[in-house]
């Protein structure tokens, strides 16, 4: 795939790469589709590429045997879909559907193992990565123990929005409900229910958030903790490059200001958006 010289590409582990790396790994980068609904990859099967979402986002279901489903976690421009590639597997136990339709970049699994081997940038940005989605899929399971449909149906809607940068997110009964592991009365119930107290409006699968603070305050800790976690890796990251850039006189310098991950952090606050 041909990159422009700006080689921004929306996804910010692939545009924080030192240039170098990210050409050894752009001639295996492959721009998909992900229509809303899609099912990336089943659980169990065979992985032969990762997905790095750049316009879209992505679900990590777990489904029962029974055929019930919970969310697990979500996957936006901040990451990567299909971990256990570079961690040490090649199948999983989950399976990833096309929550928020868009772009991703595949990379195959030779590429990714090839220079996730080498013990450079592309492996420490990865497993920083893997560390934020652990933390999610963590918080996650106490939320889904813990908390009420209502807080969980908030979080949920907020780390969406996160994800697209949109007041306006698709959304069904039966959607969500799977999405939360709950039933679909459960959803109609709260939807309405946050309807009524203006903080969203819903008509034909569309929810528009009107105020995104009072979900903030009708949701759980579950979803600061996970929001100021990934705010704390961003953190981290930027001052390991610096260290890195000091320590390594050799290699390209990286490029600075907010278009290389798309990402404003408001002084002060720890906001962070995926965008």
């Amino acid at each position: 795939m041909v990159f422009g010289s700006s080689r921004s590409v929306g996804n910010w582990l692939l545009d924080d790469l030192p240039p170098d790396v990210f050409e050894r790994l752009a001639k295996d980068l492959t721009l998909v589709p992900f229509s809303w609904g899609a099912v990336i990859y089943e659980s169990g099967v065979h992985m032969e590429s990762v997905f790095f979402p750049t316009t879209s986002h992505v679900s990590l279901l777990y489904t029962m045997i029974n055929g019930a489903t919970a969310e697990m976690g979500l996957v936006g421009n901040e990451g990567v879909v299909g971990i256990s590639l570079f961690m040490g597997g090649d199948r999983t136990p989950n399976r990833a559907v096309v929550q928020g339709a868009g772009e991703a970049l595949q990379l195959n699994g030779t590429a990714v193992r090839t220079e996730f081997g080498r013990g450079g940038e592309f492996q420490r940005l990865l497993l920083r990565y893997t560390w934020t989605l652990i933390t999610q899929i963590s918080q996650t399971a106490v939320c889904n123990r813990l908390h009420s449909v209502k807080q969980r149906l908030c979080r949920w809607l907020l780390m969406t929005q996160d994800r697209t940068q949109s007041d306006h997110v698709q959304m069904t009964h039966q959607f969500v409900s799977k999405m939360l592991g709950v039933r679909r009365e459960g959803v109609t119930h709260v939807a309405h229910e946050l309807q009524e107290q203006g903080l969203i409006s819903y008509v034909r699968g569309q929810v528009k958030i009107i105020d995104r603070r009072g979900l903030e305050s009708g949701a759980c800790e579950c979803y600061t903790v996970v929001r100021e976690e990934h705010v704390r890796s961003l953190r981290v990251g930027e001052e390991q490059g610096r260290l890195l850039t000091v320590g390594d006189r050799r290699r390209a310098p990286r490029r600075t200001g907010t278009d290389r991950r798309g990402s404003q952090i408001a002084p002060g606050t720890g906001d962070v958006s995926f965008s």
